[in-house]
């Protein structure tokens, strides 16, 4: 997947996370089918989903835990947008949401790649992304959220269930 913070550091981080995965043994195979979403009604999440991939030009993530491929899911769940701060933002809820040390060393890495996009793509200061990113943090904190199944408070979206 091409995303508008793509680079040769993120394209290898996130091989990195596969090569991990792999190896833990936590990858799963691809699920997300992007012709069966575009034929969901308006107004489900897989078609939200679907439609948002569509208008930035991407691609679903297709390899890897579940996690990394539910992420674009998130995108559209939260409302955090595709730009570096908006992935930053994902993953501090994702963080908040599920506190685990591998979603803080994600997150962390992730964050020292983006920095330099983040300032030179965001005309926001320091201080104003790290308010963001708190936010994103509690939001998830305060959500009861499970990344794994995109549900919320014992209600999980089943991608056999159609995204409904």
């Amino acid at each position: 997947m091409q995303s508008p913070i793509s680079t040769p550091l993120i394209s290898l981080f996130l091989s990195l996370i596969d090569r991990l995965s792999d190896t833990l043994g936590v990858s799963v195979a691809p699920f997300i089918e992007m012709d069966k979403l575009r034929l969901l009604p308006p107004n489900t999440l897989g078609r939200a989903w679907a439609d948002a991939l569509e208008r930035a030009h991407l691609a679903p993530l297709t390899t890897g835990p579940r996690r990394k491929q539910l992420h674009d899911g998130i995108h559209v769940l939260t409302g955090y947008g595709t730009d570096a701060v908006g992935e930053a933002e994902v993953q501090a809820f994702m963080l908040g949401a599920k506190f685990r040390v591998a979603h803080l060393v994600l997150g962390l890495g992730l964050l020292r790649l983006m920095r330099r996009q983040i300032s030179q793509q965001s005309d926001l200061s320091s201080q104003q992304v790290r308010v963001r990113l708190w936010n994103a943090y509690q939001r998830g904190d305060r959500s009861s959220f499970d990344g794994a199944y995109l549900g919320f408070r014992g209600v999980r979206l089943y991608w056999q269930d159609g995204w409904k």
